[in-house]
């Protein structure tokens, strides 16, 4: 009996990492600190208790302090087949993310989180419709995930279709909701496609509308932000210096 409850000690304590260890600063130490624990405590996807212990500030937090690794070069050391294997039997994502579909920002990997940490929406654009605000609210409401994040990124070419006025097929209506986003963008230069840093502006301005879509289109997600029990942030993620700016 002894050896099986010291056995289910050290299990529980290997299990607090993946998403929580990213709040440690070394490597081989958790995030509650205690004794260096080999990479095999690397291997465990977020469990329920962990994700609901966390706060949203403390969840964007990690998200963060993930972008610093991948810019470093240095990330975490990881074992996705035991992740997979662990998140198997169910999943407890600490967020829900809405990300443009572009090939260079999948978000798990410029924030070096790993199988089952969030929720990821991907739309060319980082545009919510219905379907991805229903999408959300079930991440939020019946899963639990505490952050809503907006992602951006820099020389997005759905913000430079919708500048100018490409038309393709279905295409054509997904870059109609991003048009207001450059009719609002207050710029005083070149206003074309060409000109890089009007293209990021609108970008930029794209994900706070589409913040506020979010608010206004989906009553769940307002009143769980209203309560605290959410955040609803948004973020520029920048292609050339792997840097992800988090707006609000």
């Amino acid at each position: 009996m002894c050896e099986q409850h010291q056995h289910s000690l050290r299990c529980s304590h290997l299990r607090r990492r993946s998403f929580l260890k990213a709040l440690g600063s070394a490597p081989a130490v958790g995030i509650f600190g205690g004794s260096p624990v080999s990479e095999a405590a690397y291997a465990d996807a977020l469990t329920k208790a962990q994700r609901d212990e966390m706060s949203p500030t403390e969840i964007i937090d990690v998200m963060k302090k993930g972008n610093e690794r991948f810019r470093s070069g240095v990330r975490q050391n990881r074992n996705y087949l035991n992740e997979q294997k662990a998140s198997a039997s169910g999943q407890y994502p600490a967020a829900a993310l809405l990300s443009c579909i572009d090939s260079r920002a999948p978000a798990e990997v410029i924030m070096d989180l790993g199988l089952g940490d969030i929720f990821n929406c991907r739309v060319a654009g980082n545009v919510a419709n219905t379907d991805i605000l229903g999408s959300m609210e079930f991440a939020c409401r019946l899963a639990g995930a505490k952050v809503v994040l907006v992602m951006g990124h820099t020389a997005c070419g759905a913000i430079k279709g919708a500048i100018d006025n490409a038309e393709l097929g279905n295409l054509t209506e997904l870059l109609d909701k991003i048009k207001p986003a450059v009719q609002a963008t207050n710029y005083s230069g070149e206003r074309s496609s060409k000109n890089y840093a009007f293209v990021d502006a609108v970008a930029r301005t794209n994900v706070q509308m589409t913040m506020d879509n979010v608010r206004k289109n989906s009553a769940v997600l307002a009143d769980l932000e209203s309560k605290g029990t959410i955040k609803i942030v948004g973020a520029m993620y920048n292609l050339e210096t792997a840097a992800l700016e988090f707006l609000s």
